[in-house]
């Protein structure tokens, strides 16, 4: 079977091996795939496996060999899945792949802003701590979990990782989640609402989907209802919040943090308020990008692909 990998290097710039999956068919791997490529890059192609190129119905009607259809994410709204089903094309993702690697984010972001490890580094690799006249210097607010509340909006494997790490670090962990209050684990309360959860929480972690419902949960009102220096940490996806009133709750001092490893527009325009906005920790979309958790993604794929040509398909989005 012809594979065609569309945008590999996003996975695999060249520390992992394409192999497992070569073994299964012919495979050709492009590094990036643009709409002026795709026709090219996908013609003949029985099997595509995608992580940001889109697949569009339009485009399905022009590749009469397709069989297949892998997305190299969790999330599969690159591809649509009902023009897929109709051609009874099926389309596999890869669920819980990146699940230790998000949360871990969650707290490197967090810890970015309650330690700043980085300004003091900075501030000692140009000598700022050779020149001091006392043992310590400090000169932003340093802040301990311990005893503080986490707000964790949606339980599901990311936000049941993230609320262990919140427990083994002595904080209180509340959650928005659609989960029973008797099945949550000890230690974890359910919200009662999305509005007790921003006033009551002295962090406010996202990790929950992006539906109607969630997008731009962080807005101007829910920003209002939070603590004074609160910190918001959004590792779900970007559209989860409003940028602007983000920023802006930056700029007046009453957020006292915003940390994000995702961004409503990627890679973010130039003049993106948050980009230059105070207390405001933005890391390129990395949390899924560590080699342990990209090698998963890897074989995950090859045991879905596995498995379809096996005749027994799994994760798949898009059953008829």
């Amino acid at each position: 079977m012809k594979i065609v990998v569309l945008d590999g290097h996003g996975l695999n710039p060249g520390d992992l091996s394409w192999d497992g999956i070569a073994q299964l068919g012919e495979l050709t791997v492009y590094p990036r795939t643009s709409d002026d490529d795709f026709a090219a890059h996908a013609a003949d192609a029985e099997i595509l496996l995608t992580n940001k190129t889109p697949i569009t119905d339009e485009r399905m009607e022009r590749l009469p060999h397709l069989k297949y259809i892998g997305v190299l994410a969790t999330g599969y709204n690159v591809v649509d899945t009902e023009a897929a089903r109709r051609r009874h094309i099926p389309v596999t993702n890869i669920p819980a792949y990146s699940t230790q690697s998000v949360a871990q984010m969650v707290f490197a972001l967090l810890l970015a802003a309650t330690n700043r490890v980085e300004h003091y580094a900075r501030e000692n690799r140009e000598g700022r701590w050779s020149r001091n006249p006392d043992f310590c210097y400090w000169d932003t607010p340093l802040v301990e979990l311990a005893g503080k509340r986490m707000g964790i909006v949606g339980l599901g494997h990311t936000g049941m990782a993230t609320a262990r790490i919140a427990l083994a670090f002595g904080m209180d962990v509340t959650a928005l989640t659609s989960k029973d209050a008797g099945s949550l684990p000890e230690g974890i309360r359910k919200a009662a609402s999305t509005d007790e959860l921003f006033a009551t929480c002295d962090v406010v972690s996202l990790n929950c989907p992006l539906t109607p419902d969630t997008s731009h949960l962080a807005n101007a009102r829910t920003l209002a209802l939070m603590k004074p220096g609160a910190i918001l940490i959004n590792t779900g996806r970007g559209p989860l919040v409003d940028e602007e009133a983000v920023a802006e709750a930056l700029g007046a001092g009453r957020l006292g943090a915003y940390g994000a490893d995702v961004m409503g527009t990627e890679p973010p325009a130039a003049d993106n308020p948050l980009l230059s906005a105070p207390r405001a920790f933005i890391t390129p979309h990395i949390a899924w990008a560590t080699q342990e958790a990209r090698q998963r993604l890897m074989d995950i794929c090859r045991d879905n692909l596995g498995a379809f040509i096996n005749g027994q398909p799994q994760n798949i989005v898009n059953p008829w």
